[in-house]
C-alpha cells in the first residue's frame, strides 16, 4: 500500500506537470510591435529570465538534469543558455561524443545507440516540460576557426533540422567572441539554420564589454540583440588589448543597453550602431562567486548585491530580459571534476546561494506592470543622479514607474510623468522580494524618499509608484512572491 501511495503521488506530479499551460502554449516568441521587447504571438509578454548553463549537455546526467531543470523552474528561470559545442570533439558524461573536425554528425547519430545528441533531445525535452527554452549556443566562439563557412551551413543545416519542431528553442550565435572574428562562418552558421527553421529566435552571444548589435545588428537573421557586459570590476583591464569602452565604465552595464539602441551619447567610435531599433539584454553580466576580473582567484568575489545590481541596472534600462550566472553552475561544478576560475563548491549547494535565489523577484516585479509598453526615461529622476554605484535608473509606463536605488542614497523623483492626480508609493527589497507600502503622493515634480538602510550597505531598493486608479500592487501585500 504504502508503495501504491507513493506511485500515485508521482503519477498526479508528473500528470500536472504534463498538462500545465507552457510559455509557447501563448504562441511562438515574436519581437513586440515597439522593437524592445519580447512577446508571443498572441501578444502575451515574455520576461527572459536566462541562467548561464554553459556546460549542461557535457556534465550532468539524465537524473541530474531532471533535478536541474525543477529547481531552475521552481526559482523563475525560464531559459537555460547552453553550450551545444564547447570543443571538437565535444563528449558528454557518458562518453559520447558529439562531432569531429568534418562536422559530418552520421557517425555521431546511430540508431540503438544513446549518443551525444539523443541526450541533447533529452534535455531540450525535460526543460519543456518544465516550460522552459533553450537558448543552443551551436558552438563556442574559440571553436570557429577550425569551422569555415561551408562547415558551418553544414552543421546549421543539421541542427536545426532537427530541433526546428521543438517548442522551445531560442537560437544562439556566437560565444564569447568578438563578431569580427570568423564573421563570415557565423552568417553561413545562422542562415543556415534559418533556412530550415524560421520560426524560432536568433540572437548573438559576443565577447564581454561588447554588443552584438556593433555587428550584426543589419543582419536579416538577427532577431534581438545580446551584450556581455562581462566580470571586470571599474578600472580593471587585465591586459586586455583590444579594449572597447570607455574607461572606469566597466560595471556600467546600463550603458550597453543604449549603445545597443543606438544612444548617440553613449556610442564609442568606430562601434557606432546602424538598422532598426531590436530587443537586448545582457546574456552574461558579473557571476555570483567569481573572482572580480576573472583570473586572480585571491581576488574579491562577485555577491547576491552585484548581480542583483547588474539585473535591475539592466533590466530598468530597458533590457527585454536578463540572464543570471554563478561560476559553480555555469561549469557544473563538482568534487573531483577540475575547476575554472577558482570554483569550489557544488553546483547543486550553489542552487542556495542568495543571488541564485533573487533573480526571480525581479521577474515578478516585471510580471506585475505592463512592462512591455514601458521605457527607460532617466527625467523620472528630479534631483542630480550619480555616478556609478550612485547612479539610480528609472523605468516607466504611462500609469507606473520604477527607480532602482543601488545605494541607499536619498532619492527625488518627479511623479508628474505618469498619469494620475494622486500616486499610490511602495518601496520594494530585491533582496527578499518585500513591498512596503509608505503611501499615497500628491502629483509632484519633485519628491524626495529617504531609506532606512546605510550607505553601500546591501541597501538597494525599488521605488515603485503608480496611478492611484490602477491596482497592479495591493496596499496590504508584503511580498512580490509567496515563496
Amino acid at each position: 500500500m504504502k508503495k501504491f501511495t507513493i506511485s500515485l503521488v508521482l503519477l498526479t506530479a508528473i500528470t500536472t506537470l504534463a498538462t500545465a499551460q507552457k510559455p509557447w502554449d501563448n504562441g511562438a516568441l515574436r519581437v513586440s510591435d515597439n522593437h524592445q521587447y519580447l512577446v508571443h504571438s498572441n501578444g502575451t509578454p515574455f520576461f527572459w529570465l536566462g541562467n548561464t548553463a554553459w556546460l549542461l549537455p557535457e556534465r550532468l546526467n539524465r537524473d541530474e538534469v531532471e533535478f536541474f531543470l525543477a529547481r531552475e523552474h521552481e526559482e523563475g528561470y525560464n531559459v537555460e543558455q547552453i553550450q551545444v559545442l564547447n570543443a571538437i570533439p565535444t563528449f558528454n558524461v557518458y562518453g559520447q561524443q558529439a562531432n569531429d573536425e568534418t562536422f559530418d554528425f552520421a557517425p555521431y547519430t546511430q540508431a540503438g545507440t544513446y549518443g551525444y545528441w539523443d541526450h541533447l533531445d533529452y534535455i531540450v525535452d525535460m526543460a519543456a516540460a518544465q516550460g522552459i527554452y533553450i537558448a543552443m549556443d551551436c558552438i563556442w566562439g574559440s571553436q570557429i576557426s577550425k569551422m569555415t563557412p561551408e562547415k558551418a551551413a553544414r552543421y546549421g543545416h543539421f541542427i536545426g533540422t532537427r530541433y526546428k519542431d521543438k517548442p522551445n528553442i531560442i537560437w544562439m550565435i556566437g560565444g564569447d567572441i568578438m563578431g569580427d572574428k570568423g564573421m563570415d562562418s557565423w552568417d553561413a552558421l545562422a542562415r543556415a539554420i534559418k533556412e530550415v527553421d524560421p520560426n524560432h529566435l536568433m540572437t548573438f552571444h559576443p565577447r564581454g564589454r561588447t554588443t552584438s548589435a556593433w555587428w550584426f545588428n543589419d543582419r536579416e537573421w538577427l532577431d534581438f540583440n545580446m551584450f556581455q557586459s562581462g566580470h571586470r570590476r571599474y578600472g580593471q583591464r587585465n591586459g586586455d588589448g583590444d579594449y572597447t569602452i570607455r574607461d572606469n565604465t566597466e560595471e556600467d552595464n546600463w550603458r550597453f543597453v543604449a549603445m545597443s539602441f543606438g544612444d548617440k551619447q553613449e556610442q564609442i567610435a568606430g562601434r557606432e550602431v546602424t538598422g532598426a531599433l531590436k530587443p537586448v539584454l545582457d546574456g552574461e553580466p558579473s557571476y555570483e562567486d567569481i573572482p572580480q576580473g576573472l583570473h586572480d582567484f585571491t581576488a574579491p568575489r562577485w555577491q547576491d548585491y552585484d548581480v542583483r545590481r547588474y539585473a535591475y541596472w539592466s533590466v530598468f534600462a530597458g533590457s527585454c530580459g536578463h540572464t543570471y550566472g554563478h561560476n559553480s553552475i555555469m561549469q557544473f561544478m563538482r568534487p573531483g571534476v577540475l575547476a575554472s576560475f577558482g570554483a569550489g563548491k557544488a553546483w547543486w549547494d550553489a542552487m542556495n546561494d542568495p543571488g541564485y535565489r533573487q533573480m526571480k523577484y525581479l521577474k515578478a516585479l516585471m510580471l506585475s506592470v505592463p512592462f512591455t509598453e514601458g521605457k527607460n526615461d532617466q527625467t523620472v529622476i528630479a534631483g542630480q543622479n550619480g555616478d556609478r554605484y550612485d547612479r539610480a535608473i528609472a523605468t516607466r509606463g504611462t500609469d507606473y514607474l520604477m527607480v532602482y536605488n543601488y545605494s541607499g542614497k536619498p532619492l527625488r523623483l518627479d511623479l508628474t510623468k505618469i498619469t494620475g492626480k494622486k500616486k499610490n508609493v511602495w518601496v520594494m527589497n530585491p533582496a527578499d522580494g518585500t513591498v512596503v507600502y509608505i503611501g499615497e503622493y500628491d502629483n509632484k515634480k519633485d519628491v524626495e524618499f529617504t531609506f532606512d538602510g546605510a550607505y553601500l550597505r546591501q541597501s538597494d531598493r525599488v521605488v515603485i509608484a503608480v496611478d492611484t486608479d490602477k491596482d497592479y500592487f495591493s496596499k496590504t501585500q508584503t511580498r512580490l512572491l509567496n515563496d
